[in-house]
């Protein structure tokens, strides 16, 4: 395959420690499966076979990131969404048998194939919008062979769709109905037989741990992250989505990539992400669906220079949502955040909360040719805009996925 030349563009890099790293008038050149040299056109020295492609001054960013996600799962939640509008709160959901449990019973009585028919629709939306790497999580199984099922749907969507996925175990997401007032017991089969099992078939990238009233305490999170530090595997955790129970705290100062929701984080606390290198992941999905009104603590971290990264949270109870676009707004018009910090959120931040930031998540010489040219011109408008898509073109690791002057390839 001949190296790719693109050439009158405006290049939003995402180098350095903040802003969009724009290029105006810029070019870039592709060989192989990675960026060899990127630049203002003024300064690009000829290729000898390369194709050249002319972007007509449109934008051209790093591929996007969902670095948090539920994307498989079996049925749907909308009664649930119906019975939250007419007053009931997700706790009281989830304490009737409803919430997480519910997509449990529907996700062990689905196949294989069924979970991946039915996340198909939900991937295909996300990558329209220029999605190159995907993180999914496990946790609707809650037993062995129902864990290992979405894992291994997981790693078929992967190789399907020729698509970067990194695979979360979550089965400390709830606690199952035939553990009810045994949740010790569970975690121990957690820490020594289903995530041994999830490691030996090579299906776990991270672990990630639900921190909260309703699902895990903090000392039965430590346990999985001390049988996840044992077997080698970086953590995650969902913390401080619906109180304050110190999860960040710990899941940080024990090297967690990030520390995910926090609404409820204190500021006093931020400071603990930064001297841990961990990311904050930011849900607006999850704080508009359930219609929060506990603003995470975003001054504290863009003042002590916390990496803030944001993500679908795709799942079928509290973010049902499948547009990384649409979360941007979310992020900017809920949380406050500007358009860069938004852009740098699903990039390179988003990288970062993977530990994949060496790989990918900004367009620089040695890294991974994951590229979207957008039909604007303004980094901005990806955050302004809602409900159009202006993904033109995608590349990833390389290789077309759609092109500018051809459409699909086959």
């Amino acid at each position: 395959m001949p190296p790719t030349v693109f050439t009158n563009a405006r290049i939003t890099t995402l180098t350095g420690e903040s802003g969009y790293g724009l290029i105006d008038d810029a070019a870039m050149l592709i060989d192989g499966d990675s960026v060899e040299w990127v630049g203002p056109m003024a300064e690009l020295k000829a290729v000898k076979g390369a194709e050249i492609i002319d972007c007509g001054g449109r934008l051209i960013t790093p591929g996007l990131i969902d670095c948090h996600t539920h994307l498989v799962y079996g049925g749907d939640r909308a009664d649930e969404f119906e019975l939250r509008l007419e007053g009931a709160s997700y706790e009281e959901i989830a304490n009737s048998g409803g919430g997480i449990l519910s997509t449990v019973k529907a996700t062990r009585e689905a196949s294989e194939s069924e979970l991946l028919a039915q996340a198909r629709p939900r991937l295909e939306q996300l990558l329209s919008e220029g999605v190159t790497t995907v993180e999914i999580k496990s946790g609707y199984g809650l037993d062995a062979e129902s864990e290992m099922k979405m894992l291994r749907v997981a790693k078929i969507i992967g190789e399907d769709f020729e698509l970067r996925v990194q695979k979360t175990f979550l089965a400390a997401h709830a606690l199952p109905a035939e553990y009810s007032g045994r949740a010790d017991d569970y975690i121990q089969q957690v820490c020594e037989h289903m995530l041994p099992r999830a490691h030996a078939e090579g299906l776990v990238d991270a672990v990630d741990v639900f921190i909260e009233s309703i699902a895990f305490s903090l000392s039965q999170a430590e346990r999985v992250f001390d049988a996840a530090s044992t077997l080698g595997l970086p953590i995650k955790a969902h913390v401080e989505q619906l109180s304050d129970l110190g999860g960040a705290v710990m899941a940080a100062g024990r090297g967690a990539l990030s520390v995910d929701h926090i609404e409820y984080l204190r500021a006093e606390d931020v400071p603990s992400l930064l001297e841990n290198s961990s990311v904050a992941v930011l849900l607006p999905g999850a704080f508009y669906v359930l219609r929060e009104t506990q603003l995470p603590p975003l001054e504290a971290l863009r003042r002590h220079r916390v990496p803030i990264a944001i993500a679908s949270d795709a799942n079928p109870g509290s973010s049902p949502v499948s547009s990384l676009l649409l979360i941007m707004n979310m992020a900017c018009t809920l949380f406050g955040m500007t358009p860069t910090e938004a852009l740098r959120g699903v990039t390179i931040n988003a990288a970062k909360a993977l530990g994949l930031e060496n790989e990918i998540g900004s367009l620089q010489a040695g890294k991974q040719a994951d590229l979207v040219i957008w039909d604007v011109d303004r980094p901005a408008n990806l955050s302004y805009q809602i409900g159009l898509n202006s993904c033109a073109s995608v590349m990833q690791a390389g290789k077309w996925r759609k092109r500018l002057d051809s459409g699909v390839t086959p």
